[in-house]
């Protein structure tokens, strides 16, 4: 897998987690219950969390070093996780939404400007950007569809589908 191919396999990964939420409301968004009682919004900060894992931690991969293990460092990744949730739980929708986005810009220019070698292949640089990012974004995905076909809150693409649905979209858009 070449760097182009790379790039669209996350990009494919990260509209489908946004798809798997779009059209909610916001209240929809900071209802409890999506996973655990994780919100919509408490699983993009954590999707957040993670890419600003692998921007810490890919650099250092690159350099030939290894992470610290969690388990040494925070007692685990579900301490971690814990601890993280702790620290962005009082942030705004807006907020999240703004890191979401921010992170994720940053992610992608510095997978564009990593070196060739480290982006094909199976390198370690390869395995944490998948287990941080296009791997992570599908379980979330899937657990907010699940969310949502549970409480009955269809996606937008699920409402066009059946009969007599009007689009979620505007014309041309």
């Amino acid at each position: 897998m070449d760097r182009r191919q790379l790039l669209k396999r996350l990009e494919e990964a990260w509209e489908a987690l946004k798809e798997s939420y779009a059209g909610l409301s916001d209240a929809e968004l900071l209802e409890p219950g999506v996973a655990g009682a994780w919100s919509v919004r408490d699983v993009i900060a954590h999707v957040t969390w993670w890419e600003e894992e692998a921007l810490t931690h890919l650099p250092l991969i690159l350099a030939g070093g290894r992470p610290p293990r969690y388990s040494v460092t925070y007692g685990g990744i579900d301490a971690f996780n814990a601890r993280m949730t702790a620290q962005k739980k009082d942030l705004s929708l807006a907020e999240v939404m703004g890191q979401r986005d921010e992170v994720h810009r940053r992610l992608i220019a510095f997978i564009e400007s990593a070196p060739g070698d480290q982006v094909s292949g199976e390198t370690r640089f390869r395995r944490r950007l998948r287990l941080d990012t296009y791997g992570h974004y599908a379980k979330h995905a899937r657990a907010i569809r699940n969310w949502r076909e549970q409480s009955g809150r269809s996606s937008p693409r699920l409402r066009a589908t059946r009969p007599g649905a009007a689009s979620p979209r505007a014309p041309g858009h």
